[in-house]
C-alpha cells in the first residue's frame, strides 16, 4: 500500500484543468438560442428534464445550465416542473422498465409543438447500461427523439448548441 501511495505522490495528478470557456461566446450562443425560441415559438423556451434511469452524470451537467456561469434564466430559457408547460423534454439515461410508462405519460402530457432531446450516450444508444435486464433500451425505443446529444456526459455548451440546432432546423412549430 505504501508503494502505491508513494507512486501516486510522485506521479502527480492525472487530470488536467478544464479549458476556460469564453464568456462572450457563451453569451452569444445563449442569445442566439433565445432569439431562435422567440422566432419559432413566440416566447421563451421551457425545458422539462426527465431522468429515465441514468447514473446522474448528465443531470449534473444539465443542472449546471442553471448555475451562475451559464445562468439560462437571464436569456429567458427556463426549466419547468410540469411537462404541461414544456416545449422540450431532455431525457437522460437508458429507459428502465420502471420508467417506461412514466416517460410515455410525460411525453403525452407535453403539448405540441414538442421536441425530445436524448442527452448523453446512455439516452442515445443505451450506453454501458443498455444491455441490462432492467433496461428497455435507448430513449428512441420508447418515444420519438428529435435530437441526440452524445457524450458521457455532454458539456453544458454542447447541450446549448444542440438546442440551438434543434430550434433552427426543426420542421415543427
Amino acid at each position: 500500500m505504501r508503494k502505491i501511495l508513494l507512486e501516486n505522490l510522485i506521479r502527480g495528478r492525472l487530470t488536467e484543468p478544464a479549458p476556460a470557456a469564453s464568456e462572450a461566446a457563451l453569451a452569444e450562443l445563449a442569445g442566439r438560442l433565445e432569439r431562435s425560441a422567440q422566432r419559432r415559438l413566440g416566447r421563451s423556451l421551457s425545458i422539462r428534464e426527465v431522468d429515465a434511469g441514468s447514473c446522474n452524470g448528465c443531470e449534473l451537467e444539465i443542472h449546471a445550465l442553471n448555475n451562475v456561469f451559464y445562468d439560462l434564466e437571464r436569456f429567458g430559457i427556463r426549466f419547468v416542473a410540469s411537462p404541461r408547460h414544456a416545449d422540450v423534454l431532455m431525457v437522460t439515461g437508458p429507459v428502465t422498465h420502471n420508467m417506461r410508462e412514466a416517460l410515455e405519460r410525460t411525453w403525452r402530457a407535453t403539448p405540441d409543438p414538442k421536441w425530445v432531446v436524448a442527452v448523453g450516450d446512455c439516452a442515445v444508444d443505451g450506453g454501458v447500461f443498455g444491455a441490462s435486464y432492467a433496461c428497455v433500451g435507448p430513449v428512441a425505443a420508447v418515444v420519438p427523439v428529435d435530437l441526440h446529444i452524445p457524450g458521457c456526459p455532454p458539456t453544458p455548451q454542447a447541450m446549448l448548441e444542440g438546442l440551438l440546432a434543434l430550434l433552427e432546423t426543426s420542421a415543427k412549430g
